[in-house]
């Protein structure tokens, strides 16, 4: 219905109307405003859109007249967000006329919009039930006619390119741009129109009223599109030329075996399945493995060459092939025990408990005639003292293939068990690649740094898989996960190396025969480089034996005093860079033959890193040195105690345990229970701190064997009794001053004789693992074993020094106090 009386008055202006009278034609000071999500018309344009949102229905439905001009805007956002009219004020936007009208089904109204001119929005007058805004037409701004027709020949040059590569945009674009080159606002609108930009860019254009900056704007849009357009017509290209390659492929290879077929010669895929099940007759695989295999062959035969299951298939059945079923090396029956004995002997000095050792493990093999269900052999020591080569030496002298398996930090149990073939680039496990790689089924396999595997994550628990590789029980039927088929490896002879024992998980542990290697004495070191060392590295560093000599005494001062270690890494390389030194001089020239004696070593290798062994130290108040283990071998640990003015507080520093801090409590209450005893004052408890301090505080220290060390060091600092420093002490200690046994004596005892320390406290229980140490160190040391920490105490405290003023007691206690130490004194004595 229409309404005769409505303040917008329709625009008489016909369909055909030109450019010239739409422009010159008269807006009304007020246009209702209607805002568009997904579209725009430009002026002069003509679209159809259908309406739906309820202000512009009721904009509609309240202006049924014919020739309803509105201003046209951009609204952007979500199609149901409510749309605020006051923020269009100041926006361009399109005077444009309502022709034609359809109800459509759902509400919605259908209506034809013809674009008249740009106008823009000076403020809004109405908002509800429909917006209505003051307008005004706008003034564009001509562009600069020198470059414009640059700009313009530029935008067509796109668009034609575009639309050779979209599809989406029609070819007769580029020619309805060229007819509108002399009218570039005309132009730039077109262009806008039909080169289907976004609805955003479409705004953009439509609020440039500078001819020349929207032209720009418009040319940078399609420039983009061109490149984007580009590569994806080449990647099209690619994967068009790689569908017809296959295709090719395929249809050659089809006509190929049409040609066999007429010719009388087989399948190539069908030669390679025959071949393959000749191989498996041959390999004379076990009865399970072999039916896998031939299943697994004509799985092949179905598939093409150019699956990627068949290359998955055609790499499992070679390995099920390459791996040694049945191929054996050496005879357990066959070993020499003499000539194992003298190969060990020849490659390795001293180390007599673990020849020992192996040569038994051998003879078991030798009278079974074959696998024993004995434990894995497992050498723990520090690192340098030959576990690895002892090792290659077993592999030699019984005349087997030897691998070395390094562990240390695999933390995957794939790593052991192998992968699933499911996975991409699946693989077998450690095991059985050492398997393939040695061609024989009883080699001599060293698991290396078993003790620094991990011991579980998210990729499952490498220790807990090893558990079935070195169970002598289990191992006849190990499954790698790749294979899924059992694998016998009761024929390898495992040897496992660790620095650590306590970092091997106990059930692992459990499966071991363990060795222990806790190092070299200095007179060992001294013949094992005359041996062994020297004649290798004259020979590594091009030189011969009248080119330099190193006498015996300068060995053990090298040892001593740049190398003082369980293992020969360190003092290997000292020797070396003697070695290397003369084969400088040798190279520019020195034919002379070099006599290194102590002097010229010091010279040659630069202040010694050690100090002149303890023995030759004073004794001092309060510092006592103790013994340590650690997993390099035994090291020498001083303990120092300060006694100052204070209030009774005890001071603990040197990054300790929880056991040993609780250690060093006990020691201190012990040192209170025995104060009368040896002479100390109850005052010296109240008015004094005592300040306990381990040097190399960086390093983490724990542990219960230093208690009667840390004891003595408390003793003497507050009875102010110097302490020997010519012998060294451990043990645990009892509030009741019980000495309690430790462990590691043999590697505590020979850091004690290579720091020249020649006497040792030991508690009374470990007198027995004195029988570990090296006889010729038995020999050169003095071994006192102690029960209680009186003896200690009696053994290693002093008699009070000459008291100097400055130390005298206060005097209102030096009375008490010295009646107390002559009686300590006689107690002790």
């Amino acid at each position: 219905m229409s309404r005769p009386n409505s303040p917008f008055p329709a625009i008489p202006m016909p369909r055909g109307q030109r450019k010239e009278e739409i422009l010159r034609a008269e807006l009304p000071p007020t246009l209702p405003l209607m805002a568009l999500r997904s579209t725009i018309v430009f002026p002069l344009g003509t679209i159809a859109v259908q309406m739906g949102a309820p202000e512009n229905l009721a904009l509609l439905r309240a202006h049924e007249e014919s020739g309803l001009v509105v201003a046209l805007v951009v609204a952007s956002g979500e199609g149901d967000d409510a749309i605020d009219p006051n923020r269009f004020v100041g926006k361009v936007g399109v005077a444009a006329r309502v022709h034609e009208r359809i109800n459509l089904p759902g509400d919605t109204i259908q209506i034809t919009l013809q674009g008249l001119r740009r106008l823009t929005i000076d403020a809004i007058d109405q908002v509800q039930p429909y917006a209505i805004a003051q307008v005004q037409g706008a003034k564009e701004t001509p562009a600069d006619p020198a470059e414009i027709d640059a700009l313009v020949a530029r935008t067509v040059t796109a668009a034609e390119t575009l639309a050779e590569l979209v599809d989406r945009i029609p070819n007769e674009v580029p020619q309805i741009l060229k007819m509108n080159v002399s009218d570039p606002g005309r132009f730039a609108d077109l262009a806008a129109t039909n080169m289907n930009l976004r609805i955003a860019d479409k705004e953009e254009v439509l609020q440039r009223l500078d001819i020349g900056q929207r032209i720009r704007f418009i040319l940078s849009r399609l420039e983009r599109e061109v490149a984007r357009a580009r590569v994806m017509e080449d990647v099209k290209k690619q994967t068009e030329i790689k569908i017809e390659q296959h295709q090719r492929e395929f249809y050659l290879r089809q006509q190929l075996r049409a040609i066999q077929a007429e010719l009388g010669e087989a399948d190539p895929n069908e030669k390679e399945s025959v071949d393959l099940l000749r191989r498996i007759e041959d390999a004379r695989l076990p009865a399970k493995v072999a039916t896998e295999a031939r299943r697994e062959t004509e799985r092949l035969r179905m598939l093409s060459p150019a699956s990627s299951e068949y290359q998955v298939l055609r790499t499992y059945l070679d390995w099920v092939l390459a791996l040694p079923w049945h191929a054996r090396r050496g005879n357990d029956q066959d070993i020499a025990l003499a000539k194992v004995e003298e190969a060990l002997g020849e490659r390795h000095y001293g180390l007599d408990e673990a020849k020992e050792r192996i040569i038994e493990y051998l003879a078991v093999r030798k009278l079974r005639g074959g696998d024993p269900t004995g434990p894995i052999l497992c050498f723990v020591g520090p690192p340098g003292t030959g576990k690895t080569s002892l090792g290659e030496a077993i592999a030699t002298s019984i005349g087997r293939e030897f691998y070395r398996i390094s562990v240390g930090g695999v933390r995957d149990e794939a790593e052991i068990r192998g992968h699933r073939r499911t996975y991409v680039g699946a693989m077998p496990g450690l095991l059985i690649q050492a398997l393939r790689r040695v061609e024989v089924r009883d080699p001599v396999i060293m698991i290396d740094e078993i003790d620094k595997m991990s011991s579980g994550g998210p990729s499952g628990d490498p220790t807990a898989a090893m558990l079935e590789v070195l169970d002598p029980s289990q191992n006849t039927t190990f499954v790698d996960h790749y294979l899924n088929l059992p694998f016998d490896l009761s024929g390898v002879l495992f040897i496992c190396t660790a620095n650590n024992l306590f970092d091997i998980p106990g059930p692992l542990r459990d499966r071991m025969e363990v060795i222990r290697i806790a190092g070299y004495t200095i007179e060992e070191k001294v013949e094992i480089a005359q041996r062994y060392l020297i004649p290798r590295l004259l020979d590594d560093h091009g030189l011969s034996a009248e080119d330099i000599h190193i006498a015996e005494s300068v060995l053990g001062f090298i040892t001593s005093r740049y190398s003082r270690e369980a293992g020969l890494r360190t003092f290997e390389r000292s020797i070396a860079s003697l070695f290397r030194k003369r084969a400088r001089a040798k190279a520019d020239g020195d034919d002379s033959s070099w006599e290194i004696s102590v002097a010229r070593a010091e010279d040659l290798l630069g202040t010694p890193r050690f100090a002149v062994e303890e023995a030759e130290k004073e004794p001092e108040i309060g510092a006592v040195t103790g013994l340590a283990w650690t997993n390099t071998g035994g090291d020498l640990l001083t303990i120092e105690a300060l006694r100052m003015p204070g209030t009774g507080k005890l001071t603990v520093t040197g990054q300790l345990g929880d056991v040993m801090r609780e250690s060093v409590d006990a020691a201190y209450s012990f040192v209170r229970s025995r104060a009368s005893t040896l002479g100390i004052a109850d005052l010296e408890f109240r008015e004094a701190d005592m300040h306990l301090h381990f040097p190399a505080g960086s390093i983490p220290k724990d542990g219960p064997s230093a208690g009667i060390a840390v004891t003595l060091a408390l003793a003497s600092a507050l009875s102010r009794r110097p302490v020997r420093r010519d012998l060294a002490l451990t043990g645990e200690v009892t509030l009741r001053g019980k000495v309690l046994e430790i462990g590691g004596v043999k590697e505590k005892v020979l850091a004690a004789y290579r720091a020249g320390l020649r006497e040792v406290i030991l508690p009374k229980a470990n007198e027995k693992d004195v029988r570990d140490v090296p006889q010729e160190v038995r020999d050169k040391m003095a071994f006192t074993f102690a029960s209680s920490m009186d003896e200690v105490l009696h053994l290693a405290l002093l008699p009070h020094p000459a008291v100097h003023p400055a130390d005298a007691p206060p005097p209102n206690e030096e009375p008490a106090r010295a009646s107390l130490e002559r009686a300590a004194t006689a107690d002790l004595r």
